[in-house]
């Protein structure tokens, strides 16, 4: 016969209904946090192993180009790159744009992606998510356009322009951090894109925060 676990001393199951009716704002038991706190954290997934990492066998699938600093002269060619690239993008069939965006406002956070293929916008998503962190947003917003995008047909290039540059570099990392459960389900899309074709590859711009 199984014994069933007392609550944590900390659980909302201990307050009497006096202190239940006194709280104010959001609670989260602390059983359930927990629950949610592990998932995230998988420092024994076999995609982190060294020499199994995205880094390690597809180095040359994936790059990552960013505004090394925000000098007039450094900006002005870095915007004219990416104007470039939004014109190159119009003319090739095989390439896919991605824009990607998460802002955060009174603890609401927008996530934004435009998808294009030529001159048309093939998948627009808007998402909407209250009380998370602005890396996990970002990391999730990204990895629902490279699930889309890799999801296109006859697309061998994915070019993807996004403020949150930094936060898509972890994917690419062996270091253990609190965000590897949406690291990990982008690496396995990057990861089936690439096996699908040698000639697959995947380019990160960064586009500053300062310029629309």
């Amino acid at each position: 016969m199984t014994s069933i676990s007392p609550p944590h001393r900390l659980s909302l199951a201990y307050l009497n209904h006096k202190q239940c009716q006194k709280i104010k704002g959001p609670v989260v038991n602390i059983d359930n946090r927990f629950n949610e706190v592990f998932p995230s954290f998988d420092p024994f997934n076999s995609k982190f192993i060294p020499g199994q990492c995205l880094i390690d066998i597809f180095t040359n699938c994936f790059s990552f180009h960013m505004l090394r600093n925000h000098h007039n002269n450094n900006l002005k060619t870095h915007l004219q790159s990416l104007d470039n690239i939004a014109l190159a993008s119009l003319l090739d069939l095989f390439i896919t744009l991605v824009i990607s965006d998460a802002s955060i406002k009174n603890q609401v956070t927008t996530l934004i992606a435009h998808i294009h293929c030529q001159d048309k916008q093939v998948i627009k998503t808007i998402h909407h998510a209250i009380n998370i962190t602005t890396t996990k947003a970002e990391l999730f917003a990204i990895g629902c356009s490279i699930n889309q995008a890799t999801n296109l047909q006859d697309i061998s290039k994915i070019i993807i322009i996004t403020d949150s540059i930094h936060s898509v570099k972890k994917v690419f990392k062996y270091s253990l951090y609190p965000y590897q459960i949406y690291t990990i389900a982008i690496s396995y899309e990057l990861r089936r894109f690439f096996n699908s074709n040698t000639n697959n590859t995947i380019e990160f711009w960064e586009s500053p925060s300062c310029c629309n």
